[in-house]
């Protein structure tokens, strides 16, 4: 008789993280309860996450085992269900405050997870209706999800072990974060560091441009919009993002958008004295290179268009800005680029799959795929004509073993393969909901979810809304934007049998 198969996952050291993560979410929500209080608004929807962020914790840290390690696959379960789980809890403040399209679940789970995993997507139609504390949390959960919860929970937790590594490499798609000090905690540490100082920075020059050329970026705007550009996120109190400020301001962002967008664990030896590390990184190079392209192309474009409304500063600006929101998956919006040329459009639309560095606080496929992807499609263009010779495909000088590159190959197309999949799904669920979403709308929309970049074209372009899509869409995409946040690879091995027996 054969007996069931045994669970070969370690479960318990997952719980336990997750746990401990939920308890020290307690720690973020204190911000937006202060905010609140000092607006003389409610704090009982913070204290109610609070309450519930407690509870699940300490259920969770119950399960522990001392005896148990986190090892790779409790790492990737760990990953799955802290950011699913953080995303629900985050939720709460939405729905207990019950003030517009966030009174519904689905709603607030939508806003909640778009704004931990920096999507940047919104339901919201009526931004003045909802409390100034509730807009800040937005602002908060974002941050958070910028360079990772996990980094912050390797950072501030109680040492892990060689899980730590496990963990953070899971997180941040980068191998050598051990490499970084002798302690992987150590390392979080310093990493974090430079995550806030940047965001201190950020905020102190927008409130400083606030004071010079533009009142309404007061302090509340500075600290809110530091906290969603330098996590390359997108959100903003203001109906018009940033295109609500002065231009001087709007220049300003773009420089946070791209460092928040570069690998920090190369920022890190840049700023210990060893920059040349990263001038002289390809995947630097090619993210910046990608990026200026693309703008001048659009700038190009932008510029022959007999019906653009702007002038050549605006044209520069606005191409430069809106570019850099789109490979860095920040989604912020300098100007309404729904009304633009469609060339323009379009350029922005591929602009979505590029992505920042990886170690960094960007989503999509990421610079360094696409960089590896092309080196290797051009050795084999020649390697079919001297089918003879050996061409190793080098990343800043060392070479790229050959299971990286099908890796790499099988992430694109996978990748590729969800989006088309989702498009189709938006398509058909809106027909079926008597909504009027066309092809590239579609195509803009499942993109923006899926790649975690915020907005899109139509209805859920820079200045609309994704309320309008059905409920059904809606919480599809919750699934997506969870799924893309974390490199699709530890959501999907959960759901085979050979991650739990084999």
């Amino acid at each position: 008789m054969t007996g069931r198969k045994r669970i070969r996952v370690r479960w318990r050291a997952s719980a336990e993280l997750t746990g401990d993560v939920l308890t020290y979410l307690t720690v973020p929500l204190a911000f937006p309860l202060l905010v609140a209080l000092y607006y003389r608004e409610s704090p009982v929807p913070f204290l109610v996450a609070i309450a519930a962020a407690l509870a699940l914790g300490s259920g969770f840290r119950s399960l522990r085992d001392p005896d148990v390690d986190l090892g790779p696959r409790e790492a990737f379960l760990a990953v799955a269900s802290i950011w699913f789980l953080v995303a629900a809890v985050g939720a709460i403040p939405f729905f207990v405050a019950g003030t517009g399209v966030l009174a519904n679940p689905v709603n607030a789970m939508f806003e909640s997870m778009s704004g931990l995993t920096t999507t940047g997507a919104t339901v919201l139609v009526d931004f003045a209706v909802h409390p100034r504390g509730v807009m800040m949390w937005r602002q908060v959960l974002q941050w958070l999800g910028g360079l990772g919860i996990l980094i912050l929970a390797t950072a501030v937790l109680s040492e892990i072990g060689v899980g730590g590594a496990q963990l953070m490499e899971s997180e941040t798609q980068t191998r050598d974060v051990s490499k970084l000090t002798p302690k992987i905690s150590q390392t979080a540490r310093l990493i974090w560091g430079i995550y806030v100082g940047l965001t201190v920075l950020a905020a102190a020059t927008y409130l400083a441009l606030g004071f010079v050329v533009d009142p309404q970026m007061d302090l509340y705007n500075a600290i809110a919009h530091a906290f969603t550009s330098v996590s390359t996120a997108g959100f903003s109190p203001e109906p018009r993002s940033i295109g609500a400020f002065h231009p001087a301001i709007q220049w300003a962002v773009i420089p946070f958008m791209v460092v928040g967008s570069t690998s920090f664990v190369l920022l890190y030896f840049a700023i210990d004295g060893e920059p040349m590390r990263l001038i002289k990184n390809d995947e630097f190079h090619f993210y910046l290179g990608s990026m200026g392209v693309f703008a001048a192309i659009v700038a190009l474009v932008l510029a022959l268009d007999p019906g653009s409304p702007f002038g050549p500063e605006a044209t520069v600006r606005h191409a430069a800005f809106n570019v850099a929101s789109m490979v860095t998956t920040t989604g912020y919006a300098s100007a309404d680029f729904d009304l633009w040329a469609p060339g323009a459009k379009h350029l922005l639309f591929m602009g979505m799959f590029l992505g920042g560095m990886v170690g960094s606080t960007t989503c999509s496929i990421k610079s360094l795929r696409w960089m590896v992807a092309l080196k290797a499609f051009k050795r084999d263009l020649f390697t079919s004509i001297h089918p003879e010779s050996i061409r190793p495909v080098r990343n800043s000088g060392a070479p790229v073993d050959e299971e990286t590159i099908r890796d790499i190959y099988a992430y694109i197309l996978l990748s590729v393969v969800i989006f088309f999949i989702f498009t189709v799904f938006v398509v058909v669920d809106a027909e079926r909901g008597d909504a009027r979403v066309n092809e590239f709308e579609a195509m803009g929309a499942a993109a923006s979810t899926f790649l975690n970049i915020g907005p899109a074209f139509g209805a859920a372009g820079p200045y609309g809304t994704y309320a309008s899509f059905p409920l059904s869409t809606r919480a599809v995409m919750i699934v997506l934007m969870w799924i893309g946040r974390i490199e699709i690879i530890p959501v999907l091995v959960l759901f085979t049998k050979s991650f739990w027996t084999s």
